[in-house]
């Protein structure tokens, strides 16, 4: 009689999910997902070689023992923690098999719970160590009957893409895997969900739809001003270059020039042109990608909910469906917004969870909004995923901004500068940047004489409040931003990164209204105004900073040109700027004195960009040197987990802070439920990250309690300012709140 191996059993009805059943799916997912980029056998072998570790006897034993198992459902470490390993007889397998080839696949099958790994690592045990530690479990498997379909094989006839970097091409071939897994074990343990995935609207339905919404809402009030006039123009030229062939594209077109739409219509036509899958817009910082969801929302709003997958960490639970929060995990919908954290750290992440979305990269239009803030410590690790995504997975790359970072290649006497590649060709969208940037100069400039000389903050705030609507931008938030907001009249706004999602976004809403009403309106802020929130001031003030900077500062004046020119005034803070704006603002401050009458032009800004790369040096431009975990060498040995771990743009010495702000039924809710997913997405848009010597700081003085595993409740509701946000105590504090609070 035939034994029947399991792979899982259904924890309510009992029903076995057969091994052999299970690989040979697996297999099959994985192969068309990586026939994507050309090598569907590679993932198959990988399919179905990776539980075959399941055909040992001790694990056919422990799953039978453990009816309600459900290992795939579960977080990876939980779901390897205290089982039998299944997932290192595969790797041994595929090494057995296909000798040095079979290492690439060794990665994705030993790697498929607890994610890919160093090959050798000093600190913890890497592959090579594990499988040398385990060679028994090979001839323990195959003592079981396993059917000679799932153990042959032949190397693979394909070869990576010309020209691909090997280990990229093992983190595209492990998300093949790990989605399949998931997603035949998700078939079988709940087929519900499974069906759920499925799409309907397809990116052919989003351009008809654009069209119309074009025709309709934004084309018969065209002809209102030369603005938009010159907007037309522009989204007339992103759809006759989206017929171009992929690439590499710039979108170089001054804010308040219509580019989120625009750039937005060349990625539909590109789509339509080249049968392309998926849009994914790329914004800098989560305090603007709900501006930019919700602008999409609108314009296909007649194709429903699912329509704009929104993912970052503070989410607006409101917008989720069920297809929309599963999609997330994968990326499978045809229009994606997500921060560059979120996109760059999955790229080179070792865990299954957020690996697993890679393959649908492949064949996308990937639109980078304010390029010009791709992070500086991990800007050639950034722009090799880009180039590799272009070369080897048939994407399009659009760097979208009205300050283009000067991101070619270049070589000076003992430096070096890769950028995207010495034979990259980049094609500029818009005819001709540097007229259409004086054509839609809306600001005129005011910078002191001696930019070495600082103003005072009294000084400052008088002048500010003379002005019924200003905003000012400073340097640094939690010194510079509230000193100067103390100095002001009563009414003032503030908005920093001190504030959580939710609170800023009410205040981003209320200052919008003040402006549209013409009631006075003054705003204290920093930075993260900058970068695409949608506010049109008639005069803006700017700390000096670097030359990008500025030119963001001033898209926030006289944006839609009801004026004839709004005001920008460029004042020199007391104090030193923090320590990573100071090269960035001593390069400013040399521009701005070279031609202060018209210091936003294009040469200048690549003359900035040039300097502030090269000062950096080539190591600083890989400041973790991420690349030379992964370089190529003949042996294939790579650094996966090393690198993921230094791979964290958001730094690790932060915390995650949950702060009371009108949400006390959701903390209640927390006090009972303990941490039910949805819930938690609910809490995002209330969560700070801050230092961990705040952390401390708030510890100290009992303001503080760990409510989840790293996730920190602030306790003290008077250390949260419905005004300011977060209220920092002074280090050497003492305790002014009985520890407990909202929460026992």
């Amino acid at each position: 009689m035939k034994k029947n191996y399991l792979a899982h059993v259904h924890p309510d009805t009992k029903e076995p999910h057969h091994l052999e059943n299970h690989l040979e799916a697996v297999g099959k997912f994985a192969s068309e997902f990586a026939s994507e980029f050309g090598n569907p056998e590679w993932a198959e072998l990988a399919g179905r070689w990776h539980d075959l570790g399941k055909y040992r006897g001790a694990f056919q034993e422990m799953i039978r023992q453990a009816s309600g198992y459900e290992a795939h459902l579960e977080e990876p470490d939980r779901a390897s923690s205290g089982k039998v390993d299944h997932s290192t007889a595969g790797a041994l397998h595929a090494i057995e098999t296909l000798g040095q080839y079979g290492k690439i696949l060794a990665y994705c099958i030993a790697g498929h719970h607890a994610g890919l790994a160093d090959w050798h690592s000093d600190s913890h045990r890497g592959l090579q160590e594990r499988l040398a530690a385990s060679k028994e479990l090979l001839p323990d498997t195959l003592r079981s009957k396993i059917p000679e379909r799932i153990l042959q094989a032949t190397r693979p006839g394909s070869r990576p893409p010309k020209g691909a970097d090997i280990a990229f091409w093992i983190r595209m071939l492990f998300s093949c895997l790990v989605d399949a897994d998931f997603l035949d074990t998700e078939r079988f343990m709940d087929e519900k969900r499974f069906r759920h995935r499925a799409n309907k609207a397809l990116l052919p339905d989003f351009l008809q739809h654009f069209d119309k919404f074009m025709e309709e809402s934004v084309t018969s009030s065209i002809q209102d001003s030369p603005v938009n006039r010159i907007r037309k123009k522009i989204l007339e030229e992103c759809r006759q270059k989206a017929l171009s062939k992929r690439g590499f594209f710039t979108l170089t077109v001054p804010t308040g020039g219509g580019k989120t739409l625009s750039s937005l219509a060349f990625a539909l036509e590109h789509a339509k042109q080249h049968r392309m899958q998926r849009v994914i817009y790329v914004v800098p910082y989560t305090s603007i990608i709900e501006q930019t969801a919700n602008v999409f929302r609108d314009v296909f709003k007649d194709l429903g909910r699912d329509t704009v997958l929104e993912h970052h960490s503070n989410v607006d639970p409101s917008h989720e469906t069920v297809h929309s929060r599963l999609a997330s995990e994968t990326w499978d919908a045809p229009l994606i917004v997500t921060t560059a954290v979120q996109f760059f750290e999955s790229i080179y992440a070792n865990r299954t969870s957020r690996c697993r979305k890679l393959h649908n990269l492949c064949n996308s239009i990937i639109i980078l909004d304010e390029a010009q803030l791709l992070p500086v410590d991990f800007l050639q690790p950034c722009l090799n995923a880009l180039r590799e995504l272009k070369s080897s997975y048939g994407a399009t790359i659009v760097l979208c901004t009205a300050t283009q970072p000067a991101l070619h290649y270049r070589k000076g006497v003992g430096w070096e500068f890769e950028g995207l590649g010495k034979e990259e060709i980049v094609q500029e969208i818009v005819e001709d940047p540097e007229i259409l940037q004086q054509k839609l100069k809306r600001v005129r400039f005011s910078i002191p004489k001696d930019l070495n000389q600082p103003t005072t903050w009294e000084c400052l705030a008088e002048k500010l409040s003379k002005h019924p609507q200003v905003l000012c931008v400073v340097n640094k938030a939690r010194k510079d931003c509230r000193e100067l907001h103390s100095l002001m009249p009563s009414g003032t706004l503030h908005l920093s990164a001190l504030m959580c999602g939710q609170h800023r976004s009410e205040k981003i809403d209320e200052i919008k209204a003040c402006l549209k009403s013409g009631k006075k309106v003054r705003v204290i802020s920093t930075q993260l105004v900058e970068a695409g929130v949608d506010l049109d001031f008639p005069v803006v003030y700017r700390a000096l900073a670097g030359l990008d900077s500025i030119a963001q500062a001033a898209g926030r004046c006289n944006r839609e040109g009801r004026l004839e020119f709004g005001k920008v005034v460029v004042f020199v803070p007391p104090g030193r700027p923090p320590e990573s704006q100071q090269a960035a603002t001593d390069l400013g401050r040399e521009l701005l004195q070279l031609n202060p009458e018209d210091p936003l032009n294009l040469e200048g800004f690549t003359r900035y960009f040039e300097q502030l790369y090269w000062a950096r040096g080539k190591d600083g431009l890989d400041k973790k040197q991420i690349l030379k975990l992964l370089e190529k060498n003949p042996y294939h040995s790579f650094a996966f987990r090393s690198a993921a771990e230094r791979f964290q743009i958001i730094s690790a010495e932060t915390r995650s802070l949950l702060v009371p702000y009108k949400n006390e039924e959701l903390l209640e809710q927390l006090n009972f439920r303990s941490a039910e997913r949805q819930l938690l997405r609910k809490l995002q848009r209330f969560i700070l990250n801050i230092y961990n010597q705040e952390l401390q700081i708030l510890q100290k003085v009992g303001a503080t309690k760990e409510v989840l595993p790293g996730l920190f409740l602030l306790t003290d509701p008077n250390r949260y300012d419905y005004t300011k946000g977060l209220v920092i105590p002074p280090p050497n504090a003492a305790p002014i709140y009985e520890p407990g609070g909202l929460i026992q």
